[in-house]
């Protein structure tokens, strides 16, 4: 079992700089794919971006060039530094975590940006 844990949302002005980050812990072993999603209620859950263990990474149309993921292997952790935030970011992210076995995810954290 992995159990990920989400740190950094909060309010931020249009235009502004917010940065998250997720911690994996448990069976770690073979986190090959940690990625970030995000969901507005009433919404299906949006892919925003994922990274690989070998730290290729891959993005959603609708963030590329605002948000930025990275990884710490040797922290088990991933972040997402969103910039140029606009009011429609508004949602709650959430984290998540592949291995063999399966996907996991994290609890969400709110993160509201103000127009």
């Amino acid at each position: 079992q992995v159990h990920l844990v989400e740190s950094g949302g909060g309010l931020v002005q249009a235009g502004g700089s917010l940065g998250l980050s997720c911690t994996a812990s448990g069976s770690i072993f073979g986190l090959n794919v940690m990625g970030w999603y995000r969901q507005v209620p009433g919404k299906q859950r949006e892919f925003l971006a994922r990274i690989t263990i070998g730290a290729s990474t891959m993005y959603a149309d609708s963030i590329k060039g605002r948000f930025t993921i990275s990884r710490d292997n040797a922290k088990n952790t991933v972040y997402l530094q969103m910039n140029s935030l606009k009011p429609e970011d508004t949602a709650v992210y959430y984290c998540y975590a592949e291995q063999m076995l399966g996907r996991y995810w994290g609890q969400g954290t709110q993160v509201t940006v103000s127009s």
